[in-house]
């Protein structure tokens, strides 16, 4: 036998069996695919926003899903305001008493009738309308602020959930002090300059003459509050109120007591409208609440890249300025007023650069890339 090695046979393929054989190769064998097409990378932006996950469901809803919650919201709030327009109307004579106590307490100082005058046969009912409707929506403001907070943060990043979380709670306090800073300081400043003023602009000159012989002056007692139990016939005069008062008795055996006002010979009698004064108060509420937002709007511009602490402290000078053209355009057109305006204002201004250092645009920046990072972020 002849132990070599057989030769193996040659394999003759036809053309037929290309596509067989082709099939039968290995992958590997096959042909590299084309390349894709050259793309640009991806921006940094792009790669952030990629990177971005929802927190919760809540971040990611259809537009149906959103219009039902903004629904929602939205009945809540007016809800809440609701309740607190009713509050206000069981509680509107006592709101409308405090807002017109400062001016009696003016007009008293200077010797004239602490009553207000109405002119109008729906005027007090009106005003007792709008003051409880002003009131509710004050009140019910932070309310609102969180239905509106419920609904758009779930969308937001940690850093800018932050600006709201700190600046929200700062504006609400900064517009309490301001109204607080209103009624207690600016107002019997304001209303005594003016209530003196009207008071001494043109007064009137009365003769003195000694008294007839045999003539008597009407004496009355000075009271600082009534008595307890006036008889029919009774007269003296409430230095506290500034009013002549006597007792008359009714037919079915009660007392009443009618009253005049009294007040100092003046030239000018000074007696303010009740819906004018409330016109005006609230139109002082709104700016100033409006001048005490100072201290927020120096850290958005600072966050947003506007100005610097370093630029805000070497325009000092410019801002004590424009600070001083604001507060005459809050206030009445006297100087005091002014004054005390301008004062709260400028610690407000540099409030806010000492908020700017302790919180800088460049932390938040940095808060920022970090989060869009996808990396953890404090706070």
């Amino acid at each position: 036998m002849d132990d070599s090695p057989e030769t193996p046979e040659p394999v003759i393929r036809r053309p037929s069996d290309r596509r067989a054989v082709i099939d039968r190769d290995p992958p590997s064998a096959l042909p590299p695919p084309p390349p894709p097409p050259d793309k640009d990378p991806p921006s940094i932006i792009e790669t952030r926003l990629a990177r971005r996950k929802p927190k919760n469901a809540q971040a990611v809803m259809s537009l149906g899903d959103h219009l039902e919650e903004l629904r929602t919201r939205i009945i809540y709030a007016l809800i809440g305001v609701g309740i607190l327009f009713l509050a206000s109307l069981y509680f509107g004579p006592t709101i409308l008493n405090w807002l017109i106590w400062p001016v009696q307490r003016a007009l008293r100082a200077e010797g004239l009738s602490p009553s207000m005058l109405a002119t109008g046969m729906f005027e007090t009912f009106f005003t007792y309308l709008k003051i409880s409707t002003v009131g509710a929506i004050l009140l019910g403001f932070p309310w609102i602020l969180w239905q509106v907070w419920k609904f758009v943060s779930p969308g937001l990043y940690r850093y800018e959930q932050r600006f709201v979380t700190m600046l929200l709670p700062m504006s609400i306090l900064l517009a309490m002090l301001s109204c607080l800073f209103l009624y207690f300081v600016v107002l019997p400043v304001m209303l005594h300059f003016f209530v003196h003023f009207g008071a001494t602009v043109s007064p009137e000159k009365v003769a003195v003459a000694p008294l007839p012989q045999n003539v008597s002056l009407l004496s009355l007692p000075v009271l600082a509050a009534d008595p307890p139990a006036p008889k029919p016939g009774d007269a003296w005069f409430n230095s506290e109120l500034k009013e002549l008062r006597v007792a008359l008795g009714a037919a079915n055996g009660t007392v009443s007591i009618y009253s005049t006002a009294l007040s100092t010979s003046t030239g000018i009698v000074l007696q303010p409208r009740i819906r004018e004064w409330v016109d005006t108060f609230l139109g002082l509420a709104l700016a100033f609440a409006a001048g005490f937002q100072l201290p927020v709007v120096v850290l958005l511009l600072g966050w947003i890249g506007i100005v610097t602490p370093a630029f805000l402290a070497r325009y000092r000078k410019h801002a004590l300025f424009v600070i001083a053209i604001i507060a005459a355009l809050l206030t009445p057109p006297d100087p005091i007023s002014m004054i005390i305006l301008m004062l709260p204002l400028y610690l407000l201004y540099e409030f806010g650069i000492v908020m700017l250092r302790l919180f800088p645009a460049s932390r938040l920046a940095r808060d920022r890339d970090r989060e869009l990072d996808g990396e953890p972020v404090e706070g």
